[in-house]
């Protein structure tokens, strides 16, 4: 199944995706018209997600039934993130050749004579994002006045369906409720200053809207193998990168086990794969001018488009 957050007739609604996003299912409509009763389970894509196999069977009966007085087509809405207040947002770093890539753009040196630090290959580390500054599919990136170097980051997330601690690695894929496409954007020449300090990433990664997730959420039998997923970015519809979610270093399973080490992982938490290699403009020196569409496509998880403007 694909699931949405939507905005229509000034609501937040949850909605089953139909037709590859040219129709939705608006979800609490479609369970009244079914029951004549209201259902809480399916009023937040969070509750969707806490509801566990119960709303999952309840889903299936609407989907199977879909009555025609509860679609509604995309241009009545307006996408939201499918998870518009996540529990917590950790973006781990999975691909190591984006890293070389970016260190070699920046330090002028061939990728082959970067030498990434042995941690990095031996545990899917991750940093804290602001699980607050949250937008999605279609939504304009105004970008912060104190930034000029404009960055996207191709990514894809997995949303987990239940926590725990210390989980480990063989249970951990029975955690995951589903997939999400992930834009990181990023202000570059703030960033470098930030890394500098040896203080970690700041003001480049937390400014409205920074977070872009979307344009839905796919449920994890949908997606098949998280493993064999094409990877694409364009901008103003030119293909400017290319890459595969088989290279990543770092399982999802392996984010779960690492980050619920001694502490707990809630359903509704996001963990971000990082980017692709050549998943961003930092690694081929083209960024982006306001005005600037960014799309951003995982195979079976849809197409992410945002307008950055200034």
């Amino acid at each position: 199944m694909k699931l949405a957050t939507v905005e229509h007739e000034g609501a937040e609604r949850t909605a089953l995706v139909l037709d590859q996003g040219e129709h939705l299912l608006l979800l609490d409509r479609a369970h009244r018209l079914a029951t004549g009763g209201h259902s809480p389970a399916l009023a937040t894509m969070q509750a969707v997600i806490d509801g566990g196999e119960p709303v999952r069977q309840t889903l299936e009966r609407l989907a199977a039934q879909a009555p025609s007085e509860a679609v509604v087509t995309a241009s009545e809405v307006r996408w939201l993130s499918p998870l518009p207040r996540p529990v917590q947002i950790r973006d781990f770093g999975a691909f190591p050749d984006h890293f070389r890539n970016a260190r070699a753009r920046i330090h002028r040196i061939p990728a082959d004579r970067v030498e990434l630090p042995a941690v990095m290959l031996e545990r899917p580390l991750y940093y804290l994002t602001n699980r607050l500054s949250v937008t999605g599919h279609d939504s304009d990136i105004h970008w912060p006045a104190y930034s000029s170097v404009r960055d996207y980051e191709l990514e894809f997330a997995c949303v987990l369906g239940r926590g725990g601690t210390d989980i480990p690695v063989a249970d951990a894929p029975s955690h995951v409720f589903g997939y999400t496409i992930f834009n990181d954007f990023s202000a570059r020449d703030t960033q470098l200053e930030e890394i500098a300090t040896g203080l970690g990433l700041s003001k480049s990664k937390d400014f409205t809207g920074s977070n872009v997730l979307g344009p839905w959420i796919v449920t994890t039998d949908e997606v098949g193998d998280p493993y064999r997923l094409t990877m694409t970015a364009r901008i103003n519809g030119e293909e400017v990168s290319r890459g595969t979610s088989a290279d990543m270093h770092h399982s999802f399973a392996d984010m779960i086990a690492f980050a619920s080490r001694s502490t707990r992982l809630h359903a509704g938490e996001v963990l971000g794969s990082g980017t692709v290699a050549t998943g961003c403009g930092l690694e081929h020196g083209r960024f982006l001018e306001p005005g600037d569409t960014v799309e951003l496509e995982v195979s079976g998880l849809g197409v992410l488009r945002n307008r950055v403007v200034s």
